[in-house]
């Protein structure tokens, strides 16, 4: 991908891209209960981080750009039972989700412009500010990501 092409909106669209191919790959090579594994005292684990990013997609793009409730959107109040994984969470199952809540972002990315403006925290910010802090929100967590599933990995015989 050639972010230093096409303009603002496509180094920011990409550059999120790759960060959303950097979460995705946190579960590369490892097995359920590896995903699972909390090497941390918080609820950080690579499924639930995962998990979380899902939940990060549809809270800024389909609840404050896209304007859809919080509740019909399935989102907790609480950011910490976004990592939470129930007995139904498998790689796949997350996976799965974090891909189909990545998509509907991309939908609704694309209805609006880099200046339009949406509320937060009862201030305004633009969907150049959202792109920026999913970029370094998903950068952040990627590299928590990496550092748990290299612990996992160098715990295999």
């Amino acid at each position: 991908m050639e972010l230093h092409l096409g303009g603002e909106e496509a180094a920011l669209v990409g550059m999120l891209e790759l960060q959303r191919e950097a979460i995705d790959g946190l579960l590369e090579d490892l097995s359920d209960d590896e995903a699972r594994l909390r090497l941390v005292p918080s609820l950080t684990t690579p499924l639930g981080l995962v998990k979380h990013a899902a939940f990060v997609e549809r809270v800024w793009f389909a609840h404050r750009v896209g304007g859809g409730d919080r509740r019909a959107l399935g989102l907790p109040d609480a950011v910490d039972d976004t990592f939470r994984l129930g007995p139904d969470d498998t790689i796949g199952s997350v996976r799965a989700d974090f891909a189909a809540a990545c998509a509907r972002s991309r939908d609704i990315a694309a209805e609006h412009d880099l200046d339009e403006r949406f509320t937060w925290r009862e201030k305004t910010v633009t969907l150049r500010f959202v792109y920026l802090h999913m970029i370094r929100e998903f950068a952040r967590h990627a590299g928590h990501g990496d550092i748990l599933a290299e612990q996992i990995r160098a715990r295999r015989p």
